[in-house]
């Protein structure tokens, strides 16, 4: 029986066949693992999540890259449960309804079935890991049912539950043909995290409209916009908790003179180019790709940035890749590069070097280090941590930043170049610009202020600021 459970959709290691046909457990990539693992780690405690293929139901292990006293209790879904309640509800529904309709959400009853039964599982298995008054920290929007059936299993217990994507306005959430199950499910739960202010307000409200609760507002969490609901004799409390890393790590890495050599490497493999940008996403549509590259595409056109001397590389980690509004999003990126290579590359040397791939974190590293500029440009997001790992990483103030308004990082990293993301003229120049300055005063100084900010804000003040008002 475990003191803390994280529940998440995934556990942080997946099941994965080698080429000698033998399964075994690799590190799941992602956000959610390296923010939570350093928490977990510190406790006696478990992760409830799904092995990440269909049919598998491992028993209970320990992991040691997690911590020593942390065991892993893996939910089996089949294939069509995942191609639902996963592929389905949320990402086809929830996901594009979060991120401001910018793909059309799907509304499937049977879906929304599957995604219900799906949650139960999820906070049944909880039930049976969490001991007696345990500390519960559900994530994410794909278990956003579980707080309030939790509740009605183990009323002793303190659920927490935190969301990574964006809240959506109220005008929109209110299309969920569910939003009220959704909403009395997050209010299972006594405390529940958004990334913004503006996402607390807008659950606030909505608990109010949907459910009848009383709403107060009141300080709570780090950025305010905090409040008490209160609903069938119990209290549920609202805050905003913006995410971040593990800053001093990124640090370290940005630091360790291999990371500098393969830095140096890596400019020389690429033409040593005077200016190197550098796109670091899981290939989503939601994450703007297609703008920076269109951006980078005029500004080569009109002579803006020189091709001779100017490079981006776009990674691109592969997501999602059997819904359908991700392989239009592969397909229509793809094309894009082609387009810019064929029309400003000379031979044996691309203006575009694009990588469909994850990276180790210290390639990864070592492409932080070597860019003079990131360009972080999706159309909406919660959070974006790549834009506090570019920072984090680099030791000397050197670099440059160009972020989307529409994320949560831009409230935080307000010394970056913010730009609109629909605005193509200002992308553009937002870039340009960015090339101009590399290395200068000005430059140096907001990627100081920029260092400043991420290092006193790491991963390790949002759990513990979570975790405190949590109680």
């Amino acid at each position: 029986m475990a003191e803390f459970v994280v529940v998440a959709n995934r556990l942080p290691v997946d099941l994965v066949t080698g080429e000698d046909g033998e399964q075994h457990w690799q590190a799941a990539p992602g956000g959610l693992v390296s923010a939570l693992a350093p928490t977990l780690a510190a406790r006696t405690g478990a992760w409830v999540g799904w092995p990440g293929v269909p049919d598998a139901a491992p028993e209970p292990f320990g992991d040691d890259t997690i911590g020593p006293d942390v065991t892993l209790h893996p939910v089996p879904l089949d294939a069509d449960e995942i191609a639902a309640h996963y592929e389905g509800a949320a990402n086809a529904t929830l996901w594009p309804l979060y991120h401001d309709l910018i793909a059309t959400p799907v509304y499937d009853r049977s879906w929304w079935s599957v995604h219900r039964t799906v949650n139960e599982r999820f906070a049944a298995a909880t039930a049976d890991v969490a001991d007696e008054g345990a500390t519960v920290w559900v994530q994410d929007y794909q278990l956003q049912l579980v707080p309030r059936m939790l509740r009605e299993r183990r009323p002793d217990l303190r659920i927490g539950f935190f969301l990574h994507i964006p809240f959506p306005p109220v005008e929109l959430f209110q299309q969920l043909p569910w939003r009220s199950e959704v909403v009395d499910g997050l209010l299972g739960a006594d405390l529940v995290g958004f990334h913004t202010p503006g996402g607390a307000a807008n659950f606030r409200w909505l608990a109010q409209r949907l459910c009848g609760a009383e709403v107060d507002d009141g300080p709570i969490g780090l950025r305010t916009a905090g409040g008490e609901i209160r609903l069938g004799g119990r209290t549920t409390r609202v805050g905003a908790f913006p995410i971040s890393i593990d800053s001093a790590a990124f640090a370290r890495r940005g630091e360790d003179p291999s990371t500098a050599d393969r830095a140096r490497a890596l400019r020389a493999e690429l033409g040593d180019p005077a200016t190197v940008l550098l796109g670091v996403d899981r290939l989503d549509y939601t994450k703007g790709i297609g703008v920076r590259l269109e951006a980078f595409s005029e500004l080569l056109d009109t002579g803006r940035l020189d091709p001779a001397t100017t490079v981006l590389v776009q990674v691109a980690t592969p997501s999602r890749e059997r819904v359908d509004a991700y392989r239009r999003t592969r397909e229509e990126v793809e094309r894009t590069v082609g387009r810019i290579n064929g029309e400003h590359a000379g031979i044996g040397r691309p203006v575009v070097h694009y990588v469909h791939r994850s990276l180790p974190p210290d390639e990864l590293a070592a492409l932080y280090l070597a860019a003079d500029v990131a360009l972080v440009t999706p159309l909406r997001d919660g959070m974006n941590l790549v834009a506090k790992e570019y920072v984090a990483t680099r030791p000397d103030d050197g670099g440059d930043l160009v972020l989307s308004e529409f994320t949560g990082a831009a409230e935080e990293l307000t010394e970056a170049r913010l730009v609109n993301p629909h605005d193509l003229d200002g992308v553009a120049a937002a870039i340009a610009d960015a090339a101009a300055e590399v290395g200068s005063d000005a430059s140096r100084r907001r990627m100081s202020a920029l260092g400043a900010q991420v290092a006193e804000h790491d991963v390790a003040r949002w759990a513990e600021a979570f975790l405190g008002a949590l109680g």
